[in-house]
């Protein structure tokens, strides 16, 4: 079997909820050994969140499908880090290590005795990897944050969402994905640089900022033109149609974009040239972008007529963009991405057997892969800190029976 991209690097996971857990993730799945540090006496977050297998009577502070979906491909301790003796153990897993990362408001890790400073005298050329919220200076640094303002914060909500609507929050924590995609890249381009000499460095990220790379339009239309951008559903600046249209079948939608009057003959030569297609306000791009409200209904009586697939279908065949909006149902279910096999199946002594999404990236060389579920609470301390640290069993056995390893 390859090897994979990144073994023989070792991440010390100090993550918590989804940022930089999901970083950890995307490591681990790529080969790299990353070992995730939590607590039972405040474990992460995502053990208590849904969603939870329905009427398993295994299911316990693992079972979380977020959770589980997260932190695949890791190894779990646990460590009680409010004791000195726990920090001590931590540094020896980060000496271990050739990066770390955790995503806590600015100045946690520094309580825990757990900042860069400090790392780097038990590890120098440690890669410490912050996804702190605000990041670690300026005047909202300290402010304590979760994903969902981000997307309020960032100008993203601003212009999500119809015009006659509040700003839309799209129900995601958009920051915590974002950081973990940037933070790889950073992690990444930070091993590299102490593979050609030597040095660590610190490296932070803020997930508000992080987010902000998410709408260049919308800021480079207010620094070129003043313009304030707001919402407009799903209009786009050119083109039209562009728009979700209802079909046949119950929550049944279809996205249709055409971007130029050739897509546009198409479109009409699909539908049979009703009549309406040519009047004068949508004789060209910018009539029909201009009378889109009125096109909109008429070519939904036409969507209503079919299944989501069907117009596809017969869309996609004469080169016109269309294709279903996708429920999870439907995605776990689609043909493509089984034929891909993007979708996994992994048994779970809590959760059960269940299907998680695979691997993000594929390499001919080195190919990513799922090689364990997510952790149970501690369930490799022995095993970190007897085989990789080389602590006997006894001491082991003495501090998680003095709530130490906890």
């Amino acid at each position: 079997m390859s090897k994979m991209a990144l073994e023989g690097i070792t991440i010390a996971d100090f993550g918590w909820v989804w940022a930089a857990p999901h970083l950890g993730r995307l490591l681990a799945d790529m080969g790299a050994r990353v070992i995730k540090i939590e607590s039972r006496k405040r474990m992460d977050h995502t053990r208590g969140l849904p969603p939870f297998p329905d009427r398993n009577p295994a299911a316990g502070p693992s079972s979380s499908g977020y959770h589980g979906w997260l932190n695949r491909n890791k190894l779990g301790v646990t460590l009680d880090l409010t004791q000195a003796r726990g920090v001590e153990l931590a540094k020896e897993i980060i000496k271990i290590s050739d990066a770390m990362m955790e995503n806590y408001s600015t100045g946690v890790m520094e309580k825990f005795g757990l900042g860069y400073e400090e790392v780097k005298k038990a590890k120098p050329d440690i890669i410490y990897v912050s996804l702190s919220p605000m990041g670690s200076n300026g005047p909202f640094s300290y402010l304590k944050m979760y994903g969902r303002p981000q997307v309020y914060m960032s100008g993203l909500a601003h212009i999500t969402g119809h015009p006659d609507r509040p700003p839309h929050s799209t129900n995601i924590s958009w920051g915590d994905p974002m950081a973990a995609n940037h933070g790889a890249l950073a992690m990444l381009a930070a091993l590299r640089y102490r593979q050609r000499t030597g040095e660590g460095q610190f490296v932070e990220l803020s997930q508000w900022e992080n987010l902000i790379g998410l709408v260049p339009e919308a800021i480079m239309d207010y620094t070129l033109n003043g313009r304030i951008r707001s919402r407009q559903g799903n209009r786009h600046e050119f083109m039209a149609p562009h728009n979700a249209y209802r079909c046949q079948g119950e929550l049944a939608w279809v996205t249709i974009a055409v971007a130029s009057d050739r897509e546009w003959n198409a479109l009409c030569e699909v539908m049979g040239r009703p009549a309406w297609t040519e009047e004068a306000r949508f004789k060209d791009t910018h009539s029909r972008w201009v009378n889109q409200e009125e096109l909109d209904q008429l070519l939904e009586e036409w969507t209503l007529g079919y299944t989501p697939e069907e117009v596809t279908r017969l869309l996609q065949a004469r080169g016109v963009a269309a294709f279903p909006t996708l429920s999870n149902r439907a995605l776990v279910e689609d043909e493509h991405l089984k034929a891909r096999g993007f979708f996994e199946t992994w048994d779970h002594p809590e959760a059960g057997t269940r299907t998680y999404d695979g691997i993000l990236w594929k390499m001919n060389k080195t190919p990513g892969r799922i090689q364990r579920r997510a952790p149970l609470i501690g369930e490799h301390n022995h095993y970190v800190f007897g085989e990789l640290l080389g602590m006997p069993r006894t001491e082991i056995d003495r501090l998680i029976k003095e709530q130490v390893i906890y």
